[in-house]
């Protein structure tokens, strides 16, 4: 693959099964039997904390191979403020092209692209064995704790990385997911109903 075909662009209405399905495929069977990752997609694109700056695809010669998207969210200071702060997420690569950089590629250009818009910070779930090489750590060396999650449970996935140096100085506080991110099991199965079948599979590893 020649990388200087690779383009990095926002999202297309038309294109917005094809990029369902994308997210269906790089996310099956990884953290559940099935997923719940495109059907999210699905949702958020109507939903005042989506992003829609930030909704961008990558694509090679034409074809599909990646996406990333935002949602504005906050965390609730333990001061009385109302931080604003970035969700990211889904962000994927087809299947067949990951562990060759293009993710990595495609997080630093979202990043940057945030970051010109103004956004002072971005938190999410991920590996720090991956998204470390990206400038993010654990959010709890930011004094930023997870929502509901008991105190000392493992919080090693939640993840935080500042856009703008300094603007959570001085800031302890609870993240909060963005609503649409809680979606029905039941919904999910209605939706998938619309894709090719594919086997659920209950693997190691799995969170669910």
């Amino acid at each position: 693959m020649n990388t200087n075909d690779i383009i990095i662009r926002s999202e297309k209405k038309e294109e917005y099964r094809e990029v369902e399905n994308l997210i269906r495929e790089a996310f099956w069977n990884i953290y559940r039997p099935g997923c719940s990752e495109h059907y999210v997609m699905h949702i958020i694109r109507d939903d005042p904390a989506f992003v829609k700056e930030l909704d961008l695809v990558m694509e090679w010669n034409g074809t599909l191979i990646g996406q990333n998207i935002f949602a504005r969210t906050v965390i609730e200071a333990d001061d009385g403020r109302v931080v604003p702060v970035l969700m990211m997420g889904p962000i994927c690569i087809t299947p067949e092209l990951k562990r060759h950089g293009y993710g990595k590629r495609l997080l630093d250009e979202s990043l940057r692209r945030a970051a010109a818009l103004g956004y002072g910070a971005v938190l999410f779930e991920g590996n720090i064995a991956f998204y470390g090489k990206c400038g993010f750590d654990y959010a709890r060396n930011f004094g930023i704790r997870y929502h509901d999650l008991p105190e000392g449970a493992d919080d090693s996935f939640f993840l935080c990385r500042e856009l703008i140096p300094g603007y959570l100085k001085d800031v302890t506080g609870v993240y909060q997911t963005p609503q649409v991110y809680y979606v029905s099991d039941a919904d999910v199965e209605e939706f998938d109903k619309d894709f090719p079948a594919k086997v659920k599979k209950k693997l190691p590893g799995q969170l669910v």
